[in-house]
């Protein structure tokens, strides 16, 4: 009689979905394949991808996504098949620091003033028909009188403090703006802080608040530096930001005013994770909370927030249009 060979069970796998960048890659593998839960965590490899294609991946997290479009549309079709990815791709392409300065204030999160701008310039074929509903010239006396000054000239979408300017007068203001092309900027009120701080949110509600000089582009490893009070409200703040965006991997940066700390900028889903640039503390801190939620997706110890869909009822066979 022929024995049946035992059917081995096929292990869980986490994908990732890397750019440049050097340390957070293999270090993050390297942690969830060491839990030995069950799960194999590896680099996602692909060659252009089919329609309504399978994903093999329970968990993909994406690093890279916002600067290669193709990876963009791969993630939103792992999505669809029911990979959990972290983070969602369909909010992440409708982001922008503008809207997130609108639900910041109706959450009651402080936020400096902020008004989005016209770009300076558009890509071709846009003509001054194009532009009809546009008044201009644009009222920057009544801009600058709302933001104050000095302010923030800075991209609605991005991070890196890449074409960040800090302007002074209306004469810098014009110059600065003059130089953003294409870009859909913002000027934001600038807040003259005492303390400042960026955090990590993992899944959302895990946050290490993290003591940061903006000007040196530096962490500073300090239990002290915050008040309980002061620090337990900015967690506060995060979870709640992050709860209401969906972002399991984000970063929260925070100006601290007269003992009020202004969300400045909450829109990094693939924040810096890189050992040289965070310092051991908080390399290994997020190293371990990544893990940690990857595992938890994957077996199913967590759910991911629920999202809702234009299409999910009609995938599932219930038809919503009424005969």
């Amino acid at each position: 009689m022929a024995v049946k060979a035992k059917k081995v069970k096929e292990p869980l796998k986490v994908g990732l979905i890397v750019g440049r960048e050097g340390t957070f890659p293999q270090a993050f593998i390297d942690s969830v394949n060491s839990r030995n839960a069950g799960i194999v965590a590896e680099m996602v490899s692909l060659v252009g991808s089919y329609m309504d294609e399978p994903c093999e991946y329970k968990v993909i997290v994406d690093r890279i996504s916002h600067e290669v479009p193709y990876y963009r549309s791969y993630l939103k079709n792992a999505a669809l098949q029911g990979t959990i990815v972290i983070n969602n791709p369909f909010w992440w392409t409708a982001d922008d620091k503008y809207i997130e300065s609108t639900i910041a204030t109706k959450l009651g999160v402080a936020h400096p003033k902020t008004v989005v701008l016209p770009n300076k310039a558009y890509v071709e074929g846009i003509i001054d028909e194009s532009l009809r509903n546009l008044t201009y010239p644009l009222p920057w006396n009544d801009i600058v009188a709302y933001t104050g000054l000095p302010a923030f000239l800075k991209p609605a979408t991005g991070g890196g403090w890449k074409n960040v300017y800090k302007v002074h007068d209306l004469d810098e203001l014009w110059r600065c703006y003059n130089q953003t092309g294409e870009l859909t900027m913002v000027l934001q009120e600038n807040i003259e802080f005492r303390q400042y701080v960026r955090c990590y949110a993992i899944g959302r509600d895990n946050i290490k608040v993290m003591p940061y000089d903006p000007s040196e582009r530096k962490y500073i490893v300090d239990p002290n530096y915050l008040s309980k009070e002061l620090h337990d409200r900015i967690v506060h703040d995060c979870q709640t930001l992050c709860d209401a965006l969906g972002y399991d991997m984000n970063t929260l940066e925070f100006a601290i005013r007269d003992g009020v700390p202004y969300a400045i900028d909450f829109l990094n889903p693939a924040p810096d994770m890189d050992f040289w640039s965070v310092g051991e503390t908080y390399f290994e801190w997020v190293i371990g909370a990544m893990t940690d939620l990857v595992i938890d997706y994957a077996t199913d110890k967590r759910k991911p927030q629920p999202v809702r869909y234009r299409w999910d009822a009609l995938l599932s066979g219930r038809n919503t249009r009424s005969k």
